[in-house]
């Protein structure tokens, strides 16, 4: 059995480039507040950059990632704990285009993991759904209902596209 304390091998690229980054960050000292009162809840795709479509710094938002850009539990409590106490006025939702997450339901996925990797993770809820407006809809809604939120932040439901780099509100 391995030791859990010991760190695990395989990351010795990354840690070289973060030392690069390191020898040149400029940015300490950033207080943990969204200063432009911004919160995103987005996918944890790799071709999104939430700063960066906003045209934000760092600093400037909460950024929250899940699968698909849905509004998890635990992405609730990121929520709830911005406009509480970092600052965010504002939360925008936004899935994106050619998502996986949007490319079936919960089962489709689910058995797709299961014929590429034989593993059977059907206790697991994906929250994955073709009909993609109406899960961004739904989300929207929860948050802008939730009492902890209700008149608190202003909530937006928007369509990142992969491909143009577009922003698109939808609620």
């Amino acid at each position: 059995m391995t030791d859990p304390s010991t760190p695990s091998e395989g990351f010795d690229d990354l840690l070289a480039r973060n030392a690069d980054y390191a020898a040149g960050f400029a940015d300490g000292g950033l207080e943990g507040v969204a200063r432009a009162g911004v919160a995103v809840v987005t996918c944890m795709d790799s071709r999104i950059e939430p700063l960066g479509m906003l045209e934000l710094g760092l600093g400037d938002a909460k950024i929250i990632r899940t699968p698909g850009g849905r509004l998890t539990p635990d992405a609730l409590v990121g929520c709830v704990l911005g406009v509480h106490l970092l600052g965010v006025e504002r939360i925008l939702v936004v899935p994106h285009t050619r998502c996986a997450m949007a490319s079936g339901e919960d089962a489709d996925l689910l058995a797709r993991v299961r014929a590429t990797t034989g593993e059977d993770l059907g206790e697991m809820h994906l929250g994955a759904s073709t009909d993609q407006r109406a899960r961004l809809l739904e989300d929207v809604l929860a948050l802008r209902e939730n009492p902890h939120l209700a008149g608190r932040a202003l909530v937006g439901g928007f369509l990142y596209d992969v491909d143009n780099g577009t922003l698109t509100q939808v609620v």
